[in-house]
């Protein structure tokens, strides 16, 4: 096909849609079904209405394939799990009396039974289940929901191409299953995995699809010969199928790599790559491989993680360039939508002249869909387009907003000096020690307490305007109070005070905070029905006034206990949001960690013996490629380091991560300088405890031993049984007791009673180390 061939036959297409609605109506109903208010057949008709709508709205919008397979009920990778039947043994009796309890038992675990771990899918935010995986594993295809959603959109009339993880990624996303050796590779089982797929795709081809992708991500990151072999005979055999549809296999977040030439010479008919931030190396190294003849190529040349207006003739220009290397070349965004909010418009409270460097998930279907355009028709046809696209960047590049001297002029002034603590570590714990006075194996909790529909309400109503700030301050006042008394008498040692007032831990610093903007509507997916809001990050950060001084130092003047005071970290704060594309990370991540330590110093001026700077985020945000680890590491542990560095030696620094792989991280723990770290713990069953151990890790740590994406409540010998397990790798006196994360999203009578159960395992085993 010649190069204008090529071009004329351009369509648009994306590798999938945010699931929750507009009004968050996925959320609403699971959690209506969990509590009872919602039948299964209301739940499944939500879903399927959900569905059809983003079908309706990508095809009306320009998109010539939409995609099916990526809605979920609550994770893709789960849903994987029960496509190829590798239900933990722990999990059969449940999914086969309720296939749907029994599939959000496996994400939420019951009283009963644990869930799978959850940790990062890839360097983003949203959270996948771990396949749990042994040599015992027997697979067996359940092609009912993929082959359920193409055959709605084919009814729809529309063209449509069912969504996979594939068995690549899927494997290597995996860990050994409970009681399995740790050593064992999940990829062992590939020989295994590889008929179940083969037996899915001829059920999706007899359904109607011609077409299915593969989503292979994990080959962007660094893969052994062995792993890339694997990809090969993967390929290879599936690519052999007689009865199967045509294979696209897709990657993104990254640069192909050494594995663009083995999915390249593969017997597949598409590949589908990241054209955006790994545009150059995925360039070069498609022209290296002498491109795809006789092979589709969908260009991932619209930012499917970022919410900035695309610059479209820079993407015209990358998919001319592509035109001579395929035989077709379709557009998409670089992955799947997922991961923006979904319709920017909705946002009324944002200045229109910067509304329009915004582009949620119908903007930039909008975008992929103008350029198809411009691609098969010419740029004539898509002339106005291009004329407000130029002046959208222009108006966002000469912007004052986007600039500030005095923050730039300190960003520069900064000395290494800055970013280290006063007196080494050793020296501070003993201070420390003196200062707090606190007992061997200290609890305490990691910042939020339960948001209740009370605090939801008493917002939304300070926002409408039917109670007045003095009222809602009340308000906040008795939750604190309340929060503050059931810690005391629960036998919590580091007290919190329950973050009452805040949204969200970004959002809540965002707003207050100049350069960044916050939305209204901008919900993005998380983990199940958990949405967060990011904000945008859309100018240089300063810190008008202190920001948690107030309620930090009310919450302590109600105890003698030391309360913590409770900030979102740097790297967090950038993680967690829309960050700005037109600078290096590391300038902007050098600014908020200012704005910050100015507020680490107010509360610290009021008293605050205790400060916790969270960064759940650090290892979330590691690039996927070992080459690019380094740069990152640096700028990131130097932005937590100026935010924490200029306390008194007497001053404690806690910092927590969360469901996060910290193995590969723990020298940049280290390297954070914190005097305490807590870090989710109960499901991987005290796995980080041993990566801290093994790396020689000289500071306190609590590794969390309450699980709280779980409604189950641990019990009091649970509990002290992984407090043993922490025992074996750190010294009890350097060892906390806590739960993995914050306890915003549980309940109240669950918080009471696992907490109760934590103080309790705490003092069991205490009274075995005194007894010993």
């Amino acid at each position: 096909m010649t190069t204008k061939s090529a071009a004329a036959a351009a369509r648009a297409t994306v590798y999938g849609y945010p699931r929750q609605g507009e009004n968050r109506e996925l959320k609403k109903a699971i959690e209506g079904y969990w509590k009872g208010r919602v039948t299964a057949d209301a739940l499944r008709a939500t879903a399927a209405e959900l569905r059809a709508g983003n079908w309706r709205q990508l095809a009306e919008a320009g998109v010539h394939e939409v995609p099916t397979g990526d809605f979920s009920y609550y994770d893709q990778v789960l849903d994987t799990t029960v496509m190829v039947g590798a239900v933990p043994a722990r999990h059969r009796e449940a999914v086969a009396a309720d296939a749907l309890d029994g599939y959000f038992a496996m994400a939420r675990g019951t009283q009963e039974v644990a869930p799978l771990e959850m940790t990062k899918w890839f360097d983003t935010n949203y959270h996948y289940l771990v396949p749990e995986l042994g040599p015992d594993t027997v697979f067996t295809a359940d092609s009912a929901k993929q082959v359920a959603e193409l055959t709605e959109a084919l009814a729809l009339g529309l063209t449509a191409r069912p969504v996979l993880v594939g068995p690549i990624t899927y494997l290597l996303l995996a860990k050994p299953a409970p009681g399995v050796a740790a050593d064992f590779d999940p990829l062992t089982l590939l020989d295994r995995l590889l008929p179940v797929y083969a037996e899915v795709l001829g059920d999706l081809r007899a359904a109607g699809a011609e077409w299915v992708q593969l989503d292979e991500p994990a080959l962007v990151q660094d893969r052994s010969p062995a792993e890339l072999n694997a990809a090969e005979r993967a390929y290879r055999d599936l690519g052999a199928l007689t009865d199967r549809p045509r294979l696209l296999v897709a990657s993104y977040f990254d640069r192909l790599g050494k594995a663009l030439p083995v999915l390249a010479k593969a017997p597949v008919e598409g590949l589908a790559l990241d054209f955006t931030e790994a545009a150059a190396a995925n360039l070069e190294a498609l022209a290296a491989v002498g491109g795809l003849p006789g092979k589709r190529l969908v260009a991932g040349v619209v930012n499917g993680r970022n919410i900035w207006v695309n610059d479209l003739e820079k993407s015209l220009a990358t998919l001319g360039t592509l035109l001579g290397l395929a035989e077709r070349v379709d557009v998409s965004a670089s992955c799947s939508l997922l991961h923006v909010p979904i319709d920017a418009a909705a946002e009324r409270d944002i200045d229109p002249h910067i509304l329009r460097w915004l582009a949620f998930a119908r903007q930039k279907t909008a975008e992929i869909a103008t350029l198809a355009r411009g691609l098969a028709q010419g740029t004539d046809t898509i002339a106005g387009e291009l004329a407000a696209n130029r002046a959208a960047l222009a108006s966002r590049a000469g912007s004052p907003i986007t600039r500030d001297p005095a923050v730039r002029d300190r960003a520069a002034a900064v000395t290494d000096a800055d970013a280290r603590r006063s007196q080494p570590y050793a020296e501070r714990s003993a201070a420390q020690r003196a200062h707090l006075g606190l007992p061997q194996l200290p609890t305490t909790t990691i910042g939020s307490f339960p948001q209740t529909g009370e605090l939801r309400t008493a917002r939304a109503d300070l926002r409408a305007g039917r109670i007045d700030a003095a009222g809602y301050e009340e308000r906040i006042k008795a939750e604190i109070q309340e929060v503050l008394s059931f810690q005391e008498k629960a036998g919590l040692d580091v007290l919190v005070h329950g973050e009452p007032e805040r949204n969200d831990m970004v959002q809540y610093f965002a707003e207050q905070l100049t350069g960044y903007l916050a939305t209204q509507h901008g919900w993005v997916q998380s983990y199940g029905t958990r949405y967060v809001r990011p904000p945008i990050l859309a100018g240089d950060i300063s810190r008008p006034e202190p920001m948690t001084v107030r309620w930090t130092s009310y919450a302590q003047s109600l105890t003698a206990r030391p309360v913590k005071g409770m900030l979102t970290g740097p790297v967090t704060m950038l993680a967690w949001s829309f960050v700005r594309d037109d600078q290096p990370l590391g300038d902007t991540a050098r600014q908020v960690a200012l704005a910050l330590r100015d507020e680490v110093a107010d509360l610290e001026a009021a008293g605050t013996s205790v400060i916790q700077v969270d960064e759940p985020a650090l290892r979330e945000t590691l690039p996927l490629r070992a080459a690019d680890h380094a740069a990152y590491l640096a700028w990131a542990t130097e932005a937590f380091r100026l935010t924490t560095a200029g306390v008194r030696p007497d001053t404690q620094v806690h910092t927590h991560m969360c469901y996060a792989e910290f193995g590969d991280i723990v020298r940049a723990i280290d390297d954070l300088d914190a005097d305490v770290i807590s870090l989710e713990a109960a499901r991987s069953h005290m796995q980080v405890a041993r990566e801290l151990a093994a790396h020689g890790y000289p500071r306190e740590a609590g590794p969390g031993v309450y699980d709280i994406h779980s409604p189950r409540v641990p019990s009091a010998e649970e509990a002290a049984a992984l407090l043993r397990t922490g025992l074996e790798a750190i010294p009890a006196e350097r060892l906390w007791v806590n739960p993995d994360c914050g306890l915003k999203t549980r309940g109240w009578p669950e918080t009471r009673a696992s907490l109760e159960n934590l103080v309790a395992a705490a003092r069991t085993v205490r009274g075995e180390l005194a007894g010993s």
